[in-house]
């Protein structure tokens, strides 16, 4: 995957915004490619020219996703406070999550996901990129003694990113309470951590 995704194709970007739209509204495995041109207003052709079709357009979200976690990767990689730096992540990552687009997507990757092999493979490679800069943000945590020893990195980077992600879907039913809902499970998580 390329490190920093090139311009786009002024069409591409409205094949792209217009699949996420309908994605959204009738889920990924529901959609086909006339509901996205449909919603595009263009030819089929003209996607095509682009896409190679509906899975190829869910690969380079994956594509998009990865650059918006790079701000998170790199985040993480600031290691002089490793507990700031948690703390600034579980926020920042809770926001992002929590966003209803990022969370309803999220479920429609999953389902995806679970059928086919290369739409895990495409969004593991994101996971995977972000659960090993946590993992060494939590590892230099237990090497300076802000974080206890007694749990594995990567166990808990997951868990993170589960707890984290899991209240950015539930943030989706409750009209006021997710800020102190993010909160509470910073605390939580934070506290978790300590020797």
């Amino acid at each position: 995957m390329p490190d920093e995704i090139q311009p786009l194709h002024p069409r591409k970007l409205e094949i792209v915004e217009a699949a996420v739209i309908c994605f959204l509204d009738k889920g990924y495995h529901q959609t086909g490619v006339r509901d996205i041109v449909g919603q595009a207003g263009i030819s089929l052709g003209n996607l095509y020219n682009h896409f190679k079709g509906k899975e190829a357009i869910l690969v380079f979200i994956a594509e998009i996703e990865g650059q918006e976690l790079s701000d998170f990767i790199d985040g993480l990689s600031s290691t002089d406070d490793p507990t700031a730096t948690l703390e600034w992540f579980i926020q920042e990552y809770a926001v992002y999550v929590s966003l209803p687009e990022n969370a309803l997507l999220g479920v429609e990757i999953l389902t995806e996901a679970l059928r086919n092999p290369i739409i895990a493979d495409v969004f593991g490679r994101n996971r995977d990129r972000l659960i090993a800069a946590l993992t060494d943000c939590l590892i230099q945590g237990v090497k300076s003694g802000v974080f206890g020893s007694r749990m594995d990195p990567r166990v808990v980077a997951c868990l993170i990113l589960d707890a984290l992600e899991g209240q950015g879907l539930r943030s989706l039913s409750l009209p006021s309470g997710d800020k102190l809902a993010r909160d509470t499970i910073g605390s939580f998580l934070l506290n978790g951590l300590r020797p």
